[in-house]
């Protein structure tokens, strides 16, 4: 996948999240989006106490990644770069 093509979409894909940073921030936590793979993975980064939180797999699976598949159906998989779950 292109440069060109990859920004506008981590873009749109940020946005989304933006629906579960709140609840990130409660904890002293944040996630950002670094990169769209060619097989359509999104890797993300865990910021501030998401690090290590022991809830960082289930919150990957049941708000990371469930949110951002609900609005791109196109993408395969969400991994993290860091953390627990990396």
């Amino acid at each position: 996948m292109s440069d060109t093509i990859k920004k506008p979409q981590l873009d749109e894909i940020d946005k989304v999240l933006d629906v579960i940073r709140p609840h990130l921030a409660v904890d002293g936590g944040n996630i950002e989006v670094i990169d769209i793979t060619d097989d359509m993975t999104v890797k993300i980064k865990w910021v501030g106490n998401c690090i290590n939180c022991s809830m960082s797999t289930m919150t990957m699976k049941a708000g990371v990644e469930h949110t951002i598949k609900s609005k791109f159906p196109e993408i395969k998989a969400v991994e993290a770069v860091n953390g627990l779950n990396a």
